[in-house]
């Protein structure tokens, strides 16, 4: 007899074994010679050593397509630790990765792809243009791939914290409560990527931190891949503050919309002005999203185009 710990971090463990365990019992009843015992993020064995060596394989399967398609039907249990053939989701060539219960999410547009393209060749991208061009949430989706697949250790997303027509001072609550509502994007995004418990795991113990830009002084990022969104609320020495914290085998995303600027009328705009002097460096890009990658309402596309017009020209370009 001997016991193996087959070890869940990688997984949502409540998503992994199923609604009441269901998936749990599954697998159970395939190896009823072995005690499995869930715990946590553990799953004990204890039983014969060539049975315990045959679980252990068909849950690594187990957790291997879970972690690829992020949904694990009671189908692809019984499939799989039968030996059967198991129906593989089809990955289309845009796929970036699969969100919550196995929905895929795509670069669907010209300039989404350009960014998945260059994410492979560079290590600091920018990306502009209006609202709902999809800019930070594919950013978001390379970021949570990249975890997945451990080429990085954590994902820091921040913002600064600009206010559009409203006074932090004045609103309620600490700190905390105050700057949450500017980054409530960045926590959409993430719950449409990552099952809940395993988000909040990994907010806790710091594998994924949100913060205001502030936050960023003092700090080098290595193994790490880091997104500014809203960049346009950035001053000069805000923005070459944050660009200046890129660390060892690190990945930096700046995105932000240069017609929506929140900045005090005496101030200028960081991502314009890194725009025009961080060119023609090796290693970074600059994506131009514009009014035909909107991927939100129908009549965003017109809104968009209507103030776009005296937008541009206003921020100088």
């Amino acid at each position: 007899m001997i016991e193996k710990l087959i070890d869940l971090e990688s997984v949502d463990p409540a998503a992994f074994l199923g609604v009441k365990n269901y998936n749990l019992e599954i697998i159970k009843n395939r190896f009823p010679k072995i005690k499995i015992v869930a715990r946590g993020n553990l799953l004990k064995a204890i039983g014969d050593a060539e049975e315990v060596a045959l679980f252990e394989e068909k849950m690594n399967l187990l957790l291997e397509h879970f972690n690829e398609f992020n949904v694990l039907s009671e189908s692809d249990v019984e499939n799989i630790v039968s030996g059967s053939e198991v129906s593989k989701r089809k990955k289309a060539s845009d796929t970036i990765l699969f969100g919550i219960n196995g929905k895929p999410i795509k670069a669907r547009t010209k300039n989404q792809k350009r960014l998945v393209e260059a994410y492979e060749k560079n290590d600091l991208l920018f990306a502009v243009g209006p609202a709902g061009t999809g800019k930070t949430y594919t950013a978001i989706a390379l970021a949570v791939r990249a975890l997945k697949a451990r080429q990085v250790r954590r994902i820091i997303l921040s913002r600064p914290a600009v206010e559009a027509g409203e006074k932090l001072g004045f609103l309620p609550g600490d700190m905390k409560e105050k700057i949450d509502p500017y980054l409530q994007p960045l926590y959409d995004a993430l719950q449409d990527m990552i099952h809940g418990a395993k988000l909040k795991d990994y907010l806790e113990n710091g594998t994924i931190q949100i913060a205001p830009l502030a936050y960023m002084r003092g700090r080098t990022h290595n193994n790490a891949f880091v997104i500014l969104d809203e960049a346009q609320n950035t001053t000069s020495n805000q923005l070459k503050m944050f660009l200046t914290r890129m660390g060892a085998d690190a990945k930096f995303v700046v995105t932000g919309d240069i017609t929506q600027i929140d900045l005090p009328k005496a101030q200028n705009s960081g991502l314009i002005h890194a725009m025009k002097i961080l060119t023609d460096i090796k290693g970074i890009e600059h994506i131009e999203f514009d009014v035909n990658d909107i991927v939100r309402h129908k009549l965003v596309q017109d809104i968009v185009e209507a103030y776009d017009k005296k937008g541009r020209a206003k921020a100088g370009f």
